[in-house]
């Protein structure tokens, strides 16, 4: 490693901003590059300024819900959701902290960004937790972490692109990813659970009479984030129009319903949120200006060859590699920058050692989850410290534990893959009725075990298939091969090899000629058959290539 990057990681330690550290990043590799030609600073605002990044909702977005969270929490939003909350959960020790990872969970769903729901639910829920008993340290890591939940529920983004670049269908992609991102949520919610009991937060006894009043208190509150999911789901709205509607509802709800606000909080509230969202998505400009240099480099390539270069042959060794190369990548690249480059890269060495489409998902997106809150270059630590105005080695220790609760989540994962593939497993049995009903191979079912390199080209993924159907799945096209032809075909079976090929070729020709000379015979003939037929100047044409071609062969 250059010693140049050694010194702007030791900078990032000691509190140099992120946006600085990546900007610095991009502008030394492409200025230290061994080409002279690629030694311009240009370089790095190649996708800066591309659709992807320039024209993508989430530039709208993130500003939109940074403004809402800045809103609900200079309002008395986080009271009237403590009460709720309480009321609601409140006899169960970790009531609220629940609270926070379930809704965090919804909104990075929504967003497909994690970054956006430290803001907007962090932010929200940081001072209600600290206010009703939570500890520092604790608070900290559960509103860092939360943000990364949610990347495998629907309607996920990232779900969408694995499943269009992978070949499957995204709804079975959605069911499949749902119980491992169940898993990681119950996972968070039994530590919040036993935190509440460790550390004696006050429970309440469960009043239904209280639990109607307070969410009829809040009701308002809870309508912002249904505008944004009917938005969604009817299709009326896009993501970043869907936040903007969340963003006026709110401000006329607080300001006019509450009035909990005056217009000159407001103008306070929205400096102090573009001032956050123009951080972030600066960063997020910087990260890309990275991903850039990276691809140019092709060092997610050299990672991984690196491996399969010291003996990876098997299925074990391949997905203990995976994991390890997938944890490092997501620390270097945003959710989608990585799909994009890794996952047509990665495609093709899972297709050999034949792991599950639903299974490699899972595993990758937990992987950019985990990422996402472990030191020291996870990006939602940066935004939690900027955010919260904490430095950024208090974040780095208190997300430990709550990373060693997601590694965990990981872990088995990775030794139960059926944990990523059971809700599939009517969808593949209803395939296979479906081709042994219709006496066909069971592609489909193929489909949904195994990776598959060509979608258009499906192989068999278990031994039974292979040894029924070949190696390459085109058994049964040998089988109809050995058929009789029905009678009536023009054109008979050719044999193999390219002499035989040429000779049957030929001779196909040869009779069509004939056929073709025998019709102008038999069309032309007159009354008496036996009477002589004029000579016709395209029958001896034909004849003289007829005779030609066999003379050339």
């Amino acid at each position: 490693m250059k010693s140049w990057v050694i010194v702007i990681l030791l900078l990032t330690l000691v509190g140099m901003p992120l946006f600085a550290v990546m900007g610095g990043i991009s502008v030394l590799s492409w200025l230290g590059s061994d080409l002279p030609d690629q030694r311009f600073v240009r370089f790095i605002a190649a996708n800066v300024l591309e659709d992807k990044f320039s024209s993508s909702p989430i530039l709208v977005t993130i500003p939109l819900f940074t403004f809402v969270g800045y809103l609900m929490a200079e309002s008395k939003t986080p009271d009237r959701i403590v009460r709720a909350a309480s009321a609601v959960l409140g006899w169960m020790p970790g009531g609220l902290a629940i609270v926070c990872i379930v809704a965090s969970a919804f909104f990075t769903t929504l967003t497909g960004g994690s970054g956006v729901t430290i803001v907007a639910i962090g932010g929200l829920l940081y001072p209600a937790l600290r206010r009703q008993g939570y500890s520092e340290k604790f608070t900290l890591g559960l509103v860092t972490t939360a943000g990364a939940m949610g990347l495998l529920f629907f309607p996920s983004p990232l779900v969408m692109v694995y499943a269009f670049i992978a070949g499957v269908d995204v709804t079975r992609a959605y069911k499949a990813t749902f119980p491992p991102g169940l898993l990681l949520m119950v996972l968070l919610c039994g530590y919040a659970f036993w935190e509440g009991l460790r550390s004696g937060i006050p429970r309440a006894r469960f009043d239904l009479d209280e639990v109607g009043k307070s969410i009829w208190h809040v009701k308002w509150e809870l309508a912002t984030p249904l505008l944004v999911a009917l938005g969604l789901v009817t299709g009326l709205m896009e993501l970043d129009e869907s936040a903007a509607a969340a963003a006026v509802y709110t401000l006329l709800v607080e300001v006019f319903v509450y009035k909990d606000l005056t217009w000159r909080k407001v103008v306070k509230v929205a400096r102090d949120a573009m001032t956050l969202s123009g951080a972030i998505i600066l960063i997020l400009a910087m990260a890309t200006a990275m991903t850039n240099y990276i691809i140019q480099e092709r060092i997610p390539q050299a990672i991984l060859e690196w491996f399969t270069a010291r003996g990876m042959n098997a299925a074990w060794q391949f997905i203990l590699v995976l994991n390890v190369f997938l944890f490092i990548l997501g620390m270097l690249m945003d959710a989608f920058s990585a799909l994009l480059v890794a996952l047509p890269l990665l495609i093709p060495l899972a297709a050999t050692f034949q792991v599950n489409p639903f299974h490699l998902a899972v595993m990758f997106l937990l992987n950019l989850e985990i990422a996402y809150v472990t030191p020291p270059v996870g990006l939602n630590l940066f935004i939690s410290s900027f955010r919260f105005s904490r430095p950024i080695v208090d974040v780095y220790r208190v997300v430990l534990p709550f990373v060693a609760l997601l590694a965990l989540g990981l872990g088995l994962v990775i030794v139960v893959p059926s944990l990523s593939s059971f809700t599939i497993a009517g969808d593949i049995a209803e395939a296979r009725a479906q081709a042994a009903q219709d006496g066909v191979a069971p592609r489909e079912a193929w489909l949904l075990e195994c990776v598959q390199e060509d979608t258009n080209n499906l192989k068999p993924c278990s031994k039974e298939d292979i040894s029924k159907w070949g190696a390459d799945g085109l058994g049964i096209a040998a089988k109809e091969a050995k058929k009789p032809k029905p009678t009536g075909d023009v054109v008979p079976a050719m044999d193999s090899g390219p002499d035989a090929g040429a000779d049957a070729g030929k001779d196909e020709m040869d009779d069509l000629l004939k056929q073709m000379l025998g019709s102008g015979d038999a069309d032309a003939g007159a009354p008496d058959a036996e009477a002589p037929k004029a000579a016709d100047p395209m029958d001896d044409l034909l004849k003289e290539m007829l005779e030609a071609g066999k003379d050339g062969g």
